[in-house]
């Protein structure tokens, strides 16, 4: 690890193109389900670009969210399908699939306690998040929830949570759960705040991620996903053993 942080700026370049991120987990790529994308052609454009940056695989993680978007595995899976044939017209040699990001709410809740199916990806995984602000009061509950269902659950952008920008105890202590953690990729280069960058950092210098995702919404994250790949942060997420290509 000493020399690798030694290396001059062209050689962690060259480390970079050799170990690819090749699947994604986290995306908002459906079209005109939340505040992704808003129609198939920017749909298209955004696979288009995460494809030559080297993707082969994507998730796409629709949000779910009693206030906001009440999306339904039957709605999710009607956009998956036009996304899954404009992709296979054009021939591009790119695997798209879907699951979901859900809130964690009442809602989200009350389908935890009443064991309704939900949207996973990979082995079991399902991808949550939480209020920006606040911890929910039900945090360990939606854990032993979907852990004692055979659910894996991950949680989303952990350094995003300004209640834990000052408690990187409280996020040992999640991660100690078993919960599966996934940065956004951006947080490296301080897209969404300092603070998101900061703790993203000293998720990777503990060694706690497990998962990086695009989180894309819109081409303003191309644009930061592509800036972030020359971030020394980026080089030391790849040396991590994260999951992303195991799916």
């Amino acid at each position: 690890m000493i020399s690798f942080f030694k290396k001059t700026a062209k050689e962690e370049s060259d480390y970079l193109r050799s170990v690819p991120l090749v699947a994604d987990m986290h995306s908002h790529v459906l079209p005109g389900i939340d505040d992704g994308a808003k129609n198939l052609e920017q749909s298209l454009d955004l696979i288009k670009e995460l494809y030559d940056m080297g993707y082969r695989k994507l998730t796409a993680t629709p949000h779910i969210m009693g206030d906001f978007y009440k999306n339904t595995p039957a709605t999710i899976h009607e956009k998956l399908i036009k996304v899954q044939l404009a992709v296979n017209q054009r021939k591009w040699n790119i695997e798209i699939k879907a699951a979901a990001e859900y809130y964690l709410d009442e809602w989200f809740m009350e389908k935890l306690r009443r064991e309704e199916p939900l949207l996973t990806f990979g082995d079991g995984y399902v991808l949550f998040e939480t209020s920006y602000i606040n911890q929910p009061v039900q945090l360990q509950e939606a854990i032993f929830l979907l852990k004692s269902q055979n659910y894996k659950p991950v949680l989303a952008h952990p350094e995003r949570y300004i209640y834990l920008h000052d408690n990187f105890n409280k996020l040992k202590e999640i991660y100690e759960m078993g919960v599966f953690l996934q940065i956004n990729i951006s947080s490296l280069s301080g897209y969404y705040s300092i603070p998101a960058q900061m703790v993203a950092e000293k998720l990777i210098d503990n060694r706690m991620v497990h998962f990086a995702g695009t989180d894309c919404h819109s081409m303003k994250h191309i644009q930061s996903l592509q800036a972030t790949q020359t971030k020394k942060y980026y080089a030391r997420l790849l040396t991590l053993e994260l999951l992303n290509n195991t799916l």
